[in-house]
């Protein structure tokens, strides 16, 4: 959490120069991430990518593939992860427990209360239907999400062809193999982590001038007699 930049201490005109917003208080933290949890229906990644990156830019895309990426490998919900980080990037403990708020709060009222009024017909199969219904399109919610954000990939320090390769041996190992996910980010996102920090590590590579053995300009030569 703490490896993130924080902003509490910009104004929102200093992150304006970079193309960038904030919450302007905790009010209206809680309200983006209540308005956010109210639309995620079988999921929150397609909602949570296009209130946050493309209506209010409180995260660029890049930082949030970034951030989403740690929110999936530390314990608990994604979303839960992501909105404690967020609201602690901008105004502290009171910031990641104000979003965490805003998630939970009248997602956990209305669950309560269709609890109750679905008690005596959750068996039927009309409903089961429309469930497995939204289910279908929450699941394409999320492939658009994840052709989306494809893009940002173009920054990451590893090689392309190793970006597709981890893609796909991540689909093959959660989607045909059932592997269970905790393994496949031990396996797969460890050897990722392991490989950008050793390429992170290494010096910049500088470009050779001249010719063949040529590594600049040498020592100045100190000028003859006449000169």
């Amino acid at each position: 959490m703490r490896g993130m930049t924080n902003y509490s201490d910009m104004q929102d005109g200093d992150l304006a120069s970079l193309g960038r917003s904030r919450p302007l208080s905790l009010g209206q933290l809680f309200w983006v991430f209540t308005w956010l949890a109210l639309q995620g229906f079988g999921g929150v990644l397609a909602v949570v990518q296009r209130e946050l990156v493309d209506k209010r830019r409180w995260l660029s895309r890049e930082e949030f593939v970034e951030e989403w990426a740690v929110a999936q490998v530390l314990p608990g919900a994604n979303v839960v992860n992501l909105s404690l980080m967020l609201g602690d990037r901008y105004f502290g403990w009171r910031g990641g427990l104000t979003a965490l708020a805003g998630l939970l709060t009248f997602p956990v009222l209305i669950v309560l209360a269709l609890a109750v009024l679905l008690a005596g017909v959750s068996d039927q199969p009309q409903v089961q239907g429309a469930l497995r219904g939204m289910s279908a399109v929450a699941a394409g919610m999320i492939v658009a999400v994840g052709l989306k954000l494809l893009p940002s990939l173009k920054t990451n320090v590893l090689p392309a062809a190793a970006q597709w390769a981890l893609i796909a041996l991540t689909f093959i190992a959660i989607a045909w193999l059932r592997i269970p996910l905790i393994w496949v980010l031990a396996g797969l996102g460890g050897l990722a982590g392991v490989w950008a920090y050793r390429l992170l590590g290494q010096p910049p590579r500088r470009g050779r001038q001249g010719g063949d053995g040529d590594t600049g300009p040498g020592p100045a030569q100190p000028a003859g007699p006449g000169a």
